[in-house]
């Protein structure tokens, strides 16, 4: 279930627990028609929508003469604040007003606490009589499973969001004000114990007939839940038990431990020979430059025993690593293509390139850091914040494409790139980043310690033995991940499906 809230993100169990209290709350509502009168949505509520400024207007501090501007993102997060001119044609909510989201996949999502001028894709909800309409009950009841399948239902047939029009179609069974003070009440106390991880209890509750049927009622959903969501928790630690297996793949397989040499006449060191002196050569011939000679690797630098026939050496030495280039100050990226991709951090996912949201730079700035480029060969590393140390590799469509200043390229030198790559993946190496980023105590990776990080080298002929044997067994995680990901979708449609035949049995 898609979070149906931004106060309570990443929260699918309370989003889900809270849905199924209120539609026990709908369905008793049935059984008691004259203490729940039938309304249209319009009799009692009306809905505003936002509206959307150019953003040539966006600013990103306070300033006199503007107001904060509220897209569905900001009801969650303050990270990127946005403030447009305070204009008479802007939207306003405050902190109290319930406002919805319109379009796509935030349609229907529940937004509150937040005060300024909100965007085109919110709806505000106005409340057109005084003590009609309790607005924490309201609140819960946009939870319902009626409520928020019905605009599902039509932001699937409209691209503009729901409308008053569409609203006015909306049936809701409304209690007195002060039911309906009662039963959100109720409704806060489960949401506070769900926010802090407990179970509900209500063992000494007292109320009217009503009160008790509906916690009764409340009871049995929420134990369906726990029990499924009991499952869910066994399924989310199969799927940490995977992601270890993999990293004790990678790291077996640079301790020499996945594959056995049958050829131990090639060694690493014959290999590392090689390298440095195609190095020289590179360097003679100016495709190159010199670099500085990195320090010899200590005995007390050793973590664990290799195979014999493999050497220890530093990264640096077995490959050319180089960094992206910033665009000029001020320039803007651009949305539409050019044939100049500019790969961001933010497009290194998964390790490869993804195409969701590219970005490009034009002729003239390309022209200025044309130098700055990375290709299908390269491997790409992450050397800046919360990312750094995460790599990959380049599709072909984006060979010679522009790549960001917070990004390396690691070119191999007569070393296996798929090897290569699963050496900088593995637990090994990213324990090594890791520790050199602590010891610097900025959250920017310098090259040069990048570079003197160590690598386990094998021959080139058990480099590709040891790929082949990774690739089939990343092979056999990824069917043990997808097995578990078909389980949590079964588990998901069963407790759909095991609450909604709850609901249609009872009388």
């Amino acid at each position: 279930m898609a979070d149906l809230t931004s106060l309570y993100q990443k929260n699918p169990k309370r989003d889900l627990s809270i849905q199924a209290c209120v539609d026990c709350l709908n369905k008793i509502a049935l059984e008691f028609p004259n203490e729940f009168p039938e309304a249209f949505f319009t009799d009692y509520l009306d809905i505003s929508g936002g509206t959307q400024p150019p953003k040539s207007q966006f600013i990103h501090e306070p300033k006199d003469g503007y107001i904060r501007f509220l897209q569905i993102r900001d009801f969650a997060s303050e990270n990127t604040p946005t403030y447009i001119p305070d204009l008479k044609k802007n939207k306003i909510c405050e902190e109290k007003d319930i406002v919805l989201g319109r379009y796509g996949a935030s349609v229907g999502k529940i937004l509150t606490g937040k005060a300024g001028a909100y965007n085109v894709a919110c709806a505000k909800i106005i409340f057109l009589k005084e003590n009609q309409v309790d607005r924490d009950f309201l609140f819960y009841w946009l939870h319902s499973s009626y409520f928020q399948n019905f605009l599902t239902s039509i932001s699937r047939s409209a691209q503009g969001g729901f409308n008053k029009n569409d609203v006015s179609r909306i049936k809701f069974n409304i209690p007195s004000f002060g039911m309906q003070k009662k039963l959100a009440s109720i409704f806060k106390e489960i949401d506070n114990d769900l926010l802090n991880d407990k179970n509900p209890n209500f063992i000494n509750f007292k109320g009217n007939k009503i009160e008790l049927k509906l916690i009764s009622l409340i009871n049995k959903f929420l134990n369906i839940i726990n029990e499924k969501q009991g499952l869910n928790l066994e399924l989310t630690h199969q799927q940490n038990l995977i992601k270890q297996l993999r990293q004790a793949f990678l790291l077996e397989a640079m301790q020499g431990k996945l594959v056995k040499s049958t050829n131990t006449k090639e060694t690493g060191q014959h290999l590392l020979t090689k390298i440095k002196a195609e190095k020289s050569q590179l360097i003679a011939e100016k495709k190159l430059k010199k670099e500085k000679e990195l320090s010899p690797i200590s005995e007390d630098e050793i973590p664990f025993e290799i195979p014999e026939h493999w050497a220890w050496c530093r990264l640096g030495e077995i490959c050319t690593i180089k960094g992206g280039k910033r665009v000029p100050n001020g320039y803007s990226l651009l949305k539409n293509p050019t044939p100049y991709v500019y790969i961001r951090v933010s497009d290194m996912k998964n390790g490869t390139i993804s195409d969701k949201d590219l970005h490009y730079i034009d002729e003239d700035v390309y022209q200025g850091i044309k130098q700055y480029t990375i290709s299908k060969d390269d491997i790409y590393m992450t050397i800046v914040g919360g990312t750094i140390g995460k790599c990959g590799l380049i599709p072909e469509k984006f060979d010679n494409m522009n790549l960001t200043e917070n990004a390396a390229k690691i070119s191999p030198i007569l070393v296996n790139k798929m090897f290569l790559y699963q050496c900088l993946d593995s637990p090994f190496c990213q324990s090594q980043i890791i520790d050199k980023t602590k010891q610097v105590g900025v959250q920017k990776m310098a090259l040069n310690r990048f570079s003197s990080s160590l690598i386990a080298l094998p021959p080139l002929h058990e480099q590709e033995q040891i790929v082949y044997k990774l690739e089939e067994l990343m092979a056999f995680c990824d069917g043990l991940e997808q097995s578990v990901k078909k389980s949590q979708g079964y588990n998901e449609q069963l407790l759909q499906q095991v609450l909604r035949e709850a609901l249609e049995m009872r009388n």
